[in-house]
């Protein structure tokens, strides 16, 4: 047999890339094998501070994050006294209960209209919305602006946003906790907006909002009843645009989604 070749650095950089890796832990690269054949340091040696990765003091920036639950309630509580939009982004921009908050470039509030009829709501942002601070401006950013241009809308007749205001680390999936801790602010969020319709874009943001455990293929299309307290909104699920990229065989299946949102939105109008 044959070997294969060793991949290029330009290949390695690429893997890491797509998997993604877009920070290093330090100044300077680690040679790992050289540390284990290294011999130990003379008892007489002053210790030496070992290098600190670039992510943990902003992990541990302050006090040590509360207990999920302490956090929870303090979102909760943060999140209701928020009159307005404004107020809750200021409120969201000083909440030290998620992590996330600090290994985020920034916090990613929301983009579009928020006199709006209609509400997009994914889970996450990516690197690309952590840079720029606003949601889907990405390869699935520019994905959704065809998608609901399709339908005759635009950032200026839509509101957009996503459950996790800051980006996970490496495009993590968020953990459950992250989810709870963050999930009384995008609920104030929609009851601010107070949309006629929500679509929730995907599995994470349709199971916690919709409060479903179905997945998205059984969901999708399907209208479901969005209860803010005060009214109960429209909602539907469909595709997230990042699955769509990896998936474009079930374009046909957010179109249909699509045209049953304009339906819905032009029978509100008449």
């Amino acid at each position: 047999m044959i070997p294969e070749p060793a991949p290029t650095v330009r290949e390695l950089l690429a893997f890491y890339l797509e998997a993604g890796v877009d920070c290093a832990l330090a100044e300077e690269p680690i040679d790992r094998l050289a540390e284990i054949d290294a011999p130990p340091p003379s008892p007489r040696t002053a210790p030496v501070e070992a290098p600190r990765p670039v992510a943990a003091p902003a992990v541990m920036r302050g006090e040590a994050a509360p207990a999920p639950d302490v956090a929870i309630a303090s979102a909760r509580e943060a999140a209701r006294t928020a009159p307005t939009l404004e107020a809750l982004r200021e409120l969201m921009q000083g909440f030290e209960g998620c992590a996330l908050k600090h290994t985020a470039t920034r916090l990613v509030f929301a983009d579009g209209n928020p006199q709006a009829r209609i509400m997009f709501v994914g889970e996450a942002p990516g690197r690309d919305e952590d840079i720029e601070g606003l949601p889907f401006v990405g390869r699935s950013g520019k994905l959704l602006d065809l998608m609901i241009g399709a339908i005759g809308l635009n950032r200026t007749t839509a509101y957009i946003a996503n459950v996790i205001p800051w980006r996970p680390p490496g495009n993590r999936t968020p953990t459950p906790q992250e989810t709870q801790i963050c999930l009384p602010f995008i609920q104030r969020h929609i009851e601010l907006v107070n949309p006629d319709v929500l679509v929730t874009l995907g599995n994470p943001s349709t199971q916690t909002l919709l409060g479903t455990r179905e997945g998205i293929m059984r969901t999708r299309g399907r209208w479901f009843d969005y209860d803010t307290g005060g009214r109960t909104i429209r909602a539907l699920p469909t595709f997230h645009p990042a699955y769509l990229l990896r998936s474009p065989s079930y374009k046909r299946l957010a179109w249909q989604d699509l045209r049953s949102i304009a339906k819905v939105l032009a029978q509100g109008a008449t």
